[in-house]
């Protein structure tokens, strides 16, 4: 008995140190465990910076031209999202700053504006806005809502002062006031909302492309670290744990830099508790490991998994819920999503680090993430078994028989 746990200890080690010694003998490798977990968060923070889009150029057509019109963009030069840079004379005028990008958006107050202000009726304005970047839009929407609103306020207000004067001692202003504060991205921030996610993306993505290649180069140089299948060929499950064990050390420090030092650095929500964070990411690691195991079965090339990154990328990205909620998903596409790791720790890491949420808050998520780990562990090894190891004894037999 205890000769049989030191050569399942020996063949352990002997795994993890011939994968780590495989891992910086391959410079693509250390591209995928360095690069990916440490740039590509970088890179992604600073082009979504800043989150928020303040004092965007827009021109007004103005064809009524009275004072209901220019208190109306008065009011909207005032807020934090809008500066009227000028007047156009028509929208031919109005549509040549726009294409010469001078401006981002055109507001046309139509003719008869301040009539239907003084008679009581319904008066509109037209707004046009260039949908390069949505949050342009998204700030000149909510600065015209929010001058309507308040311009329909003072109406009724005066409204209600003719008919009894001492009704505004009562009233004034909004009589229904409405605050929108978003959970978990107080300052309602594109990067704040996209990035914590896209965090996870990277992390799945980073482990599960590192692993197909590794299978890659072991099918291409089978003897790029004295690896021989026939002679020194440890059991499939002490060879995945062994690996397993190489990935989870390698991916330590890259995972608490996307944890923890990328929502510092760059002022994400961080309502979290950085050691349970750890723990939650615990299976997600450890499923992506798995996966990547998997999918060595039909990587024979290192250059096929770029093939499969191009392909799962954005289908990952979609299918995570942060492009299209997951509850809204049907059929196909929820079935799909449920087995994709990053699915169930996106959800429970932005609960996590956006919202506040600890671990028992998350326990669908956890639980559902340490299912899928034994799921792809079981996939894994039977890949491993049937597959990979078949055809690495062929491909090293053949290389030392020609």
């Amino acid at each position: 008995m205890l000769k049989t746990i030191k050569r399942y200890l020996h063949d352990f080690f002997e795994v993890y140190a011939r994968e780590f010694k495989m891992i910086f003998h391959d410079q693509g490798l250390i591209l995928f465990l360095t690069f990916l977990p440490l740039g590509y968060p970088i890179i992604y923070s600073l082009i979504y910076n800043p989150e928020l889009v303040r004092e965007v150029k827009m021109v007004v057509v103005d064809n009524d031209r009275t004072s209901s019109s220019r208190e109306f963009i008065r009011e909207m030069d005032a807020t934090q999202n809008t500066h009227i840079i000028g007047y156009a004379a028509d929208m031919t005028e109005a549509r040549r700053a726009m294409d010469s990008h001078e401006c981002f958006g055109i507001m046309e107050v139509p003719d008869g504006f301040g009539r239907a202000i003084g008679s009581g009726e319904q008066a509109q304005a037209v707004m046009y806005c260039d949908m390069s970047l949505l949050l342009r839009y998204r700030g000149f929407l909510v600065s015209a809502t929010d001058v309507a609103m308040n311009m329909g306020a003072q109406i009724q207000a005066a409204d209600i002062n003719d008919i009894a004067p001492l009704a505004t001692t009562l009233s004034t202003g909004d009589f229904l006031p409405i605050r929108n504060v978003a959970m978990g991205d107080i300052t309602s921030g594109f990067d704040s909302f996209i990035m914590p996610g896209v965090l996870i993306l990277i992390l799945q993505q980073c482990l599960i492309l590192a692993i197909g290649m590794a299978g890659g180069a072991k099918h291409e140089r089978p003897s790029l670290v004295g690896y021989n299948p026939v002679n020194q060929s440890p059991s499939v499950m002490m060879s995945m744990l062994g690996q397993m064990a190489c990935y989870l050390t390698l991916i330590i420090l890259p995972l608490i830099f996307l944890v923890h030092y990328v929502p510092l650095i760059f002022h994400f929500p961080m309502a979290g508790d950085t050691l349970q964070e750890l723990a939650f990411l615990l299976p997600l690691v450890l499923a992506s490991i798995c996966l990547g195991f998997c999918i060595q079965g039909i990587v024979w090339e290192r250059e096929t998994i770029f093939v499969i990154w191009v392909a799962t990328s954005i289908a990952f990205l979609f299918l995570s819920g942060l492009t299209w909620p997951r509850y809204a998903m049907t059929g196909v596409w929820r079935v799909l999503s449920d087995i994709v790791p990053a699915s169930w720790g996106v959800e429970g890491f932005i609960r996590m680090n956006s919202n506040g949420a600890n671990l028992d808050q998350v326990t669908t998520d956890y639980r559902n993430l340490w299912i899928l780990t034994g799921a792809y562990f079981i996939l894994a090894y039977l890949v491993q078994r049937f597959a990979v190891k078949p055809y690495l004894r062929k491909r090293w037999i053949a290389l030392h028989q020609s």
